[in-house]
């Protein structure tokens, strides 16, 4: 038998061997890289060639192509030009834009960033390009005209839940010169997309943010998907453990090895099911039991070798049992951020001493001092027995999550501030920072050493409080802030509800677009999909309503009032609270929220304690008497608290602790039983000083 210590010495080498082909794999987004792919072509479809016609499309060019602009005055002209060419016969696209022309008058309103971007679409009308694995073009830029260098191809597809709302795919190409060149990009580069068939456009985009001229001419030939065979390395690619199979392996394989696995947890449940009415009748004395019950769950289903918490435990679908649970026996940076959290709040409502709590923070501190990182980032996932990362993503929200528990744990415990702070400061946030949008991307792919195609946009959701420790750390410069979107254009018009008020708003330092959402005539900025977490998350940490009474702090508690009256007046729900948890009665965790409070808006459905437990931030009264409903009305409360959700119409329980919804939970009760403890100490913080004068420059409602 072997044991996964030993085994785990053999990890330095496989992690040697995983460097040098991620060296040997890595390319910079830049034409020669590409251009040089002398992959056999096994078929080719032509997009457009620019000679009357392509395959994929209609014969008329006119028909084919169009134009958009973030700004009216910002102009692109395209006609075919027979002058420059690739090959003997036939035309190319002469293509031309300028990105700042004269306006007709000086009426026109001054843009709120310098950033102008100009697209040119080509509609595709569906087309399939599931059977290929690369786009093809040759392009050069006008020797006798100013250009950039780069510039961003797109491709759209309907998307899967709403239609109207686009997937996109996006990939950065530089290195553009008055040379023609070929350029070949793998689809898989361009992880925006899973599914390639139904592509409704491919658009090449100039932003005047990439460019140091404000005007560009080119010429584009030869459009074309191709399939080479070598689809080359994806965002879907799984990542081995080669470390827990081969663990796995000796005790007789991953059934046999579950017994091991729970015994290497700190605790277990002896039982399913509490009569929840038996819960002390005192509303302080029923939040203190609910926080110790959800602590002793927190505790227990944790690895306690490495320090790290289980993402989740099942204990059956339709009902609970304790005979056959399924073990999620890893865990993401977010969870071990919440990890920390929830141990200072565990020391702070003496629940554990100082010694004990110093003790599990030092555990999971050197198993964070041992993990595998990049550029000081922490990978998404990893195994909580074997320690092997288990992801090829790094996340942005996540990654702040971690960091923010580590500044609560050193605030709290000075004896960790220099191992915290090594941790906080090995990763700069500007890896995530896109200077072209100004927002944080959602993350990126180490396999593919690409971004990921989206940013964070909306400034209501949870990745807000990343935005605000990446600033305070100077990481991305102060008007990051002011670039994510309080409500999108009217004219997007999969939105829930065209915005209100959507105008321009100033201080003495920056520009952004105001406007607000109306329900029954209460106004609110809107979260992206109505759930408690986007809404409520940061108010963990930050104390929105002392630093933002006027933005952040008032459209909290006017989310948590919407979401019991809509549950009450919409839904007729006898609790409430919905946000992203299991689904009661089958395997799936789904996205659940409050339609109009979001700009796409989730959909209704289970209600899960923890969004409760995360309004008692915020309306306070209302939220006890939900968790008193919760834990009366229906068998969801077990051992170690609440299970994860309810459905409340059938009262179908999800039987299931997950990490991270079981440590909000347990960090609102912390907050408030003891006098908000875990935001004052985030708040205390250099970094967050340092960025709390942004919060109180913006109202939303004036």
């Amino acid at each position: 038998m072997m044991d996964i210590t030993t085994i785990a010495t053999r990890k330095i080498i496989l992690l040697i061997l995983a460097l040098l082909c991620l060296a040997i794999g890595n390319r910079n987004a830049c034409a020669s890289d590409l251009v040089a792919s002398e992959e056999p072509v096994l078929k080719q479809l032509m997009i457009e060639d620019f000679n009357g016609g392509g395959e994929a499309g209609p014969a008329e060019i006119a028909r084919a192509l169009s134009v958009s602009s973030t700004d009216q005055n910002a102009s692109m002209q395209f006609e075919r030009s027979s002058d420059e060419k690739r090959g003997d016969q036939g035309s190319s696209l002469h293509l031309s834009y300028n990105f700042f022309p004269p306006p007709p008058d000086d009426t026109q309103p001054t843009p709120i960033a310098s950033n102008r971007e100009i697209g040119l679409h080509m509609k595709l009308y569906g087309l399939d390009a599931s059977g290929y694995d690369r786009l093809a073009f040759w392009i050069k830029a006008d020797r006798r005209q100013r250009y950039a260098s780069a510039f961003e191809v797109q491709f759209f597809r309907p998307g899967l839940k709403v239609p109207e709302l686009p997937e996109k795919a996006s990939f950065v190409v530089t290195g553009v010169n008055g040379e023609w060149r070929r350029i070949v990009i793998p689809l898989n580069l361009m992880p925006g997309i899973s599914d390639w068939s139904n592509l409704s456009e491919l658009v090449i985009a100039f932003q005047s943010r990439r460019s140091s001229s404000e005007k560009g001419t080119y010429f584009i030939d030869d459009i074309a998907l191709i399939k080479t065979g070598r689809p080359g390395p994806s965002a879907s690619d799984r990542v081995e453990s080669p470390i827990k199979q081969a663990w796995e392996k000796s005790l007789g394989g991953a059934e046999a090895a579950k017994p091991y696995i729970k015994a290497r947890l700190a605790g277990w449940p002896t039982q399913t099911l509490v009569d929840g009415k038996t819960l002390p009748a005192s509303e302080r004395e029923f939040l203190t039991r609910v926080a110790q019950d959800t602590w002793r769950g927190l505790d227990a289903l944790t690895d306690k070798v490495h320090g790290l918490p289980l993402d989740n435990v099942v204990f059956g679908d339709s009902a609970p049992s304790l005979s056959n649970p399924r073990i999620g026996d890893y865990t993401s940076v977010t969870n071990i951020g919440f990890h920390l959290i929830a141990i200072v709040s565990a020391h702070r409502l003496e629940l554990i001493s100082a010694e004990q709590a110093l003790d599990r923070l030092r555990t999971t501190l050197s198993t964070l001092e041992s993990l595998e990182t990049y550029q000081g980032f922490f990978y998404n996932y990893y195994d909580t027995t074997s320690l092997e990362r288990t992801s090829n993503f790094i996340s942005f929200v996540d990654s702040a999550w971690l960091t923010a528990g580590l500044i609560v744990t050193r605030m709290a415990f000075p004896e960790l501030h220099e191992r915290c702070s090594r941790l906080i400061e090995q990763g700069d946030y500007g890896f995530f920072y896109d200077p072209v949008t100004q927002q944080m991307s959602h993350g990126y792919y180490v396999n593919l050493a690409a971004p990921a195609s989206y940013h964070y946009g909306a400034l209501y959701a949870e990745s807000r409080l990343g935005s605000l420790i990446a600033i305070g750390k100077e990481d991305v410069p102060e008007v990051h802030w002011f670039r994510m979107d309080r409500t999108f254009p009217a004219g997007f018009t999969w939105q829930t509800q065209a915005p209100l008020e959507r105008k321009l708003k100033a201080n003495d330092k920056y520009q952004w677009t105001g406007g607000y959402y109306e329900w029954k005539g209460i106004r609110y900025v809107p979260s992206w999909g109505g759930s408690m977490f986007e809404a409520l998350m940061p108010v963990l940490l930050l104390d929105e309503q002392k630093y933002a009474p006027a933005s952040l702090g008032l459209n909290g508690k006017i989310h948590a009032e919407i979401q019991r009256r809509y549950a009450a007046e919409e839904l007729g729900y006898p609790v409430w609270g919905m946000s992203p948890s299991s689904t009661p009665g089958e395997e799936k965790y789904f996205e659940y929220g409050v339609k109009v409070l979001g700009s796409l808006g989730y959909y209704a459905g289970a209600v899960t304690p923890h969004a409760a437990a995360l309004a008692l931030l915020v309306t306070p009264d209302a939220a006890l008497a939900n968790l008193r409903q919760l834990a009366e009305r229906y068998h969801i409360y077990g051992e170690y608290g609440f299970y994860d959700a309810v459905q409340p119409v059938t009262g179908q329980g999800a039987y299931k602790y997950l990490c991270l919804n079981q440590a909000m939970l347990f960090i609102a009760l912390a907050n408030h039983l003891s006098d908000r403890t875990i935001q004052k100490l985030f708040a205390s913080d250099p970094i967050v000083l340092k960025a709390l004068p942004v919060l109180g420059q913006e109202n939303f409602f004036d």
